[in-house]
């Protein structure tokens, strides 16, 4: 489980040292344009975990893995071999489709089997490993670029996707039996898409969760343009990219250890506060040096600011579920469709903007938090008086 859902955060962040050279070599024009192989991903993704959670209900967890994965092989072909950038582009969607059924049926096929301590036991082993991805993943990407071409990081993607489904295939028993499974229902996911608009706290924190994860898109999609051009900083940017990725999972861990004794609301409400304020702080020295601070000074602002989104991811989602227990399938599936829907919009015209300056990604993380805080101050409304 653990592997398969690394796939995801492999086969985006593995990518960033190479857009540069898929760029030029598929003929990609405007260089802004690279960050689309980046953007497009996500867009399958959000596709995808609308279909695979309600599918495995239906049909089995292994059948609905093995038709995600199978779409995702297909996607890599289709990258390896393109000889365009639109068709770059159609398979890093279908690879996108394909990573939703991992990501969705992990979390289903770990619940079938365990639940409270032990769920979060074997939780806290994948979550681990998930983060730690993104801190070796551009190092391989540089790597393999040392020794061969861009093309060979789709096929090295592609070995370890294989590798991971034909693990499963041997080793992973089915989960859901039978007897257990609901006739697939497009009605049942309209029925729940309607109970999550209905809903003011599922919804405004659904479309908080979209409103942060859209600058953290624009970043992701603009690090490499930062650090590899804009700083001239080919060599070190994997391990730079990987310093601010501890950031992110340092924030993970620690919010395990205090959301027990703090609460979500209180973790949420400061951490968009602090980013907020660092970010609304930030614009200052950014606009003095002509969106080109020191190194230092932006490391130092983007460890803060990816430090709170690390806070923020999980218990956003999280309070986004909390009114939907009774449909949590379903629930999931619409609430981490349309966050991240909602995302893609926003991040690719922030990261559109960019031209040799961090202004755009300070002024979308302040923006963005803004809009956040926003949302939640409405959602929270919407709960009942205890």
């Amino acid at each position: 489980m653990a592997l398969l859902t690394s796939l995801v955060a492999l086969s985006i962040d593995a990518m960033l040292p190479a857009l540069p050279e898929i760029g030029r070599d598929l003929l990609a024009g405007d260089v802004n344009n690279n960050q689309l192989v980046v953007s497009v991903l996500f867009f399958g993704l959000a596709l995808g975990l609308f279909l695979y959670g309600p599918l495995s209900d239906s049909i089995g967890r292994k059948p609905a893995v093995f038709i995600g994965m199978g779409i995702f092989i297909a996607g890599c072909l289709l990258a390896i071999f393109a000889t365009d950038f639109r068709t770059m582009l159609l398979g890093r969607l279908l690879q996108g489709i394909g990573l939703g059924a991992p990501r969705v049926v992990a979390i289903a096929l770990i619940r079938d089997l365990y639940e409270g301590a032990a769920m979060a036991r074997v939780m806290s082993f994948i979550t681990t490993l998930f983060i730690a991805v993104p801190m070796v993943a551009p190092a391989l990407g540089q790597g393999i670029l040392l020794v061969s071409d861009w093309r060979m990081i789709f096929w090295v993607i592609l070995l370890l996707g294989v590798v991971s489904l034909c693990w499963f295939a041997i080793r992973q028993p089915e989960t859901l039996p039978p007897s257990r499974r609901a006739p697939f229902s497009p009605r049942c996911l309209g029925a729940a898409a309607r109970e999550v608009f209905a809903n003011r706290i599922a919804l405004g924190y659904t479309l908080a969760a979209g409103a942060i994860f859209s600058a953290f898109l624009a970043y992701l999609s603009t690090v490499q343009q930062i650090f590899q051009q804009q700083y001239a900083l080919a060599n070190w940017f994997p391990l730079i990219f990987a310093g601010l990725a501890f950031a992110v999972g340092s924030a993970s861990y620690l919010n395990g250890r205090l959301v027990m004794r703090l609460g979500m609301q209180w973790i949420v409400r400061r951490s968009l506060l602090l980013l907020a304020g660092v970010s609304l702080l930030f614009l200052a020295p950014a606009h003095y040096f002509a969106g080109h601070p020191p190194l230092w000074l932006l490391l130092a602002y983007l460890a803060v600011a990816l430090f709170c989104a690390g806070l923020l991811f999980g218990n956003i989602n999280a309070l986004a579920m909390e009114p939907l227990g009774h449909i949590a399938g379903m629930g999931a599936a619409v609430v981490g469709s349309l966050s991240t829907l909602m995302s893609l919009p926003v991040g690719i015209a922030i990261a559109r903007v960019y031209a040799g300056s961090v202004m755009p990604i300070v002024a979308g993380f302040a923006v963005g938090a803004i809009v956040t805080l926003l949302l939640v101050n409405w959602a929270e409304r919407g709960r009942p008086t205890p």
